[in-house]
This record gives C-alpha cells, sequence and structure tokens, in this order.
C-alpha cells in the first residue's frame, strides 16, 4: 500500500482512500460489459431515447428533454398569440395556456425538473413569461409548477397504503 493511502472502517464495509499517481487511473477505468440479451435478442445499448415523452439520456443529463419541450412550448405560443390577435378575453388565453403549454412545460415534471440545470429552468421560465406578457395575467412559475406537483404527488402517496414508498413518508403533527 502507497504510503499517502489509508484505510477508513466505516460500519459496513472497508474503504481505501488514497492520491492518484502519475495520471494512474486504472482503478477507475470502466470495463466493458457483456451484452444482455431479451428473448435471445442482443440488446441495443443506445445513448439517449425517448419513454413516455421524456427523453432519457445515458448520463441522466435533461438537456435534451428541457429542449424538447421547450420547441412544443414554442410552437403552441404561436396559437396562443393567434387567439390574443383574434381578441380573445384572457379566461379564454389562460384556459389555452393551461391545457397546452403548461401541461406540455409539467408533464412528466416531477421526474426531470429537480436535476435540471439552472440554465434549463431559465429557459422554461422564459416560456412562462412569455405566455404571461401575451395573456397579460400573472402565471405560476414553473419552480411553483414543480412544488404543485410535488406535493400532489407525495399526498397521493399518503393516502394509498398499498402504494409502496407509502411506509417512506410520515405526516408532522400538523397533518402536512
Amino acid at each position: 500500500m502507497h504510503s499517502l493511502n489509508h484505510i477508513v472502517k466505516f460500519a459496513d464495509d472497508t474503504t481505501v482512500v488514497g492520491l492518484i499517481s502519475k495520471n494512474d487511473e486504472s482503478a477507475r477505468a470502466q470495463s466493458d460489459h457483456s451484452p444482455l440479451f431479451i428473448d435471445g435478442s442482443p440488446l441495443e445499448i443506445v445513448k439517449s431515447t425517448k419513454f413516455l415523452g421524456v427523453h432519457l439520456v445515458e448520463n441522466f443529463t435533461w438537456s435534451l428533454n428541457t429542449t424538447s419541450i421547450s420547441k412544443k412550448a414554442q410552437q403552441h405560443l404561436y396559437f396562443l398569440r393567434r387567439l390574443r390577435k383574434a381578441h380573445q378575453p384572457p379566461p379564454i388565453l389562460t384556459m389555452f395556456y393551461r391545457g397546452t403549454i403548461a401541461s406540455i412545460l409539467s408533464s412528466c415534471i416531477t421526474a426531470w425538473f429537480g436535476n435540471c440545470t439552472i440554465s434549463d429552468r431559465k429557459t422554461l421560465q422564459r416560456l412562462v413569461k412569455i405566455a404571461e406578457k401575451i395573456i397579460g395575467l400573472s402565471l405560476p412559475s414553473i419552480a411553483d409548477m414543480y412544488t404543485t406537483r410535488c406535493i400532489h404527488k407525495a399526498n397521493s402517496i399518503v393516502d394509498d397504503p398499498t402504494h409502496p414508498s407509502h411506509t417512506i413518508f410520515t405526516l408532522l403533527p400538523s397533518g402536512k
């Protein structure tokens, strides 16, 4: 063992902590995995895929998903502008926004928004601000949509004793 290494004993394992010298990162090198088979066919490994409308990338960054969502939302902003030019009242514009643009922006938001970069969050919030200007009313921010959806999801888990995560949640004495 190298003189700069030392052993750390934890309750459930032992870890060697040491200095990597001369750029020797062989301990960190990834080995090739043997291929996986499903019904005799090899499973193809891809960089990204779209599942249930959410773009999943191999390194679990959400920029591709955010870009896709923002493009869809921008396309629907065109129709919001057309409704505004047709002199539709703000309640109709708000209803259109909630039914289309907000629905796109908040689709599976509890899965991806928490790990978005600040740049991605700003991109999505910019779309909300554009919609606010078109409608002429204040709209919930993208972070507020995320918080609301997370609270709703947590409440549905607490209310369902058959949910696998039900035991993870315990309510405070206040009931929150």
